[in-house]
C-alpha cells in the first residue's frame, strides 16, 4: 500500500456534505466527468459511496499524476482510468457522460476557461444531465465571510486570472450557453454547490 498520498483537508473535510447532495443529484446510473480530480479524495469517496456511478477522473496535464496514486491504491471497479483534460482546448478526450462534477476549480481557472467548461458541457450533457460546480461564490460582488476574501486576496496574489467568481457571471454564462442554475446550496465553511441544468 502507497502511504504519504497526496492529502487535501478541505477535501476531506467537504466530501461527506458533498456526497449528501450528490446522492440526491446523481441518483440514476451513470458515467460522472470530473473536472480537476486533485488529490483524488473524492473521487475515491464518491465512487465507493455510489457504486451505480462510473466515476470519470480527470485533470490538467501537468496536474494529473497527483491523483493517479490514490484512485490506483483504491483500485475501485467503477473508477475510470485518470485523463488528462486541458478544459481550454478545443478537443476533449472524454465525450460520453450523463453527470460533471469540479470542485474548488472556478476560481483557479482563467475566466474565458470557466467558459469554455460551460461550452463543453453544453454540447455533452444529455437532456437529463447536470453539471454539480462546487466552492466558494460571491453574491452581487460581495463576499460571503472574511475568510473568502483573505483567500481571494491570496488567489490574486499568486496569479492575476484567480480569483473568487460571482454567482451572477456564473448563472449569466449558463443561460448565455442553453444551460440554468437549478439549485444553489449553502454548503459548510461559507461554500456552495451549484447544480446546472438544460
Amino acid at each position: 500500500m502507497t502511504t504519504n498520498l497526496p492529502f487535501s483537508q478541505a477535501c476531506e473535510n467537504n466530501k461527506a456534505p458533498i456526497l449528501e447532495r450528490l446522492r440526491e443529484i446523481f441518483e440514476a446510473p451513470g458515467r460522472v466527468l470530473e473536472v480537476g480530480t486533485g488529490t483524488g479524495q473524492h473521487a475515491v469517496h464518491f465512487a465507493k459511496a455510489m457504486p451505480h456511478l462510473q466515476w470519470q477522473p480527470t485533470d490538467h496535464p501537468d496536474a494529473a499524476h497527483i491523483g493517479r496514486p490514490r484512485l490506483e491504491q483504491a483500485a475501485l471497479p467503477n473508477i475510470l482510468p485518470m485523463v488528462e483534460l486541458n478544459v481550454g482546448t478545443a478537443h476533449w478526450p472524454v465525450n460520453s457522460f450523463r453527470w460533471a462534477f469540479s470542485a474548488n476549480t472556478a476560481h483557479i481557472m482563467a475566466w474565458n476557461e470557466v467558459e469554455q467548461m460551460f461550452d463543453h458541457f453544453v454540447e455533452r450533457l444529455p437532456k437529463d444531465g447536470v453539471f454539480c460546480l462546487y466552492g466558494p461564490f460571491n453574491h452581487q460582488g460581495q463576499f460571503s465571510s472574511d475568510s473568502n476574501r483573505q483567500f481571494d486576496q491570496h488567489l490574486r496574489a499568486r496569479a492575476p486570472h484567480m480569483g473568487i467568481r460571482d454567482l451572477e457571471d456564473l448563472s449569466a454564462l449558463a443561460e448565455a450557453v442553453g444551460l440554468i442554475l437549478a439549485e444553489n446550496y449553502a454548503m459548510p465553511a461559507n461554500n456552495r454547490l451549484l447544480v446546472f441544468s438544460h
